[in-house]
């Protein structure tokens, strides 16, 4: 691979990997910080607030990996460095 191609992917690499940081603070701190103004508001019992500081957040990681999973696995493929 050479210079110019190895910089385009690590482009789109950081690109993607700084994407992830910004969703794993979100769910990870926003959340939580607005978790008591999202109380207001009750879903089939459950304060919001609670669900989605208990649940929600984790939900959120788990189909933040798969997708981070499938674009990677995209970068690789669009600069011929996937694995086989």
């Amino acid at each position: 691979m050479d210079k110019a191609t190895g910089d385009a992917y690590w482009r789109r690499t950081s690109g993607l990997m700084w994407t992830m940081m910004a969703i794993w603070a979100i769910a990870g701190f926003g959340v939580h910080l607005f978790a008591t103004s999202l109380n207001t508001i009750v879903i089939l019992g459950f304060p919001l607030g609670f669900y989605m500081a208990a649940q929600g957040s984790l939900i959120i990681f788990v189909v933040s990996l798969f997708w981070f999973a499938s674009r990677q696995n995209a970068i690789d493929e669009e600069f011929g460095v996937e694995e086989e």
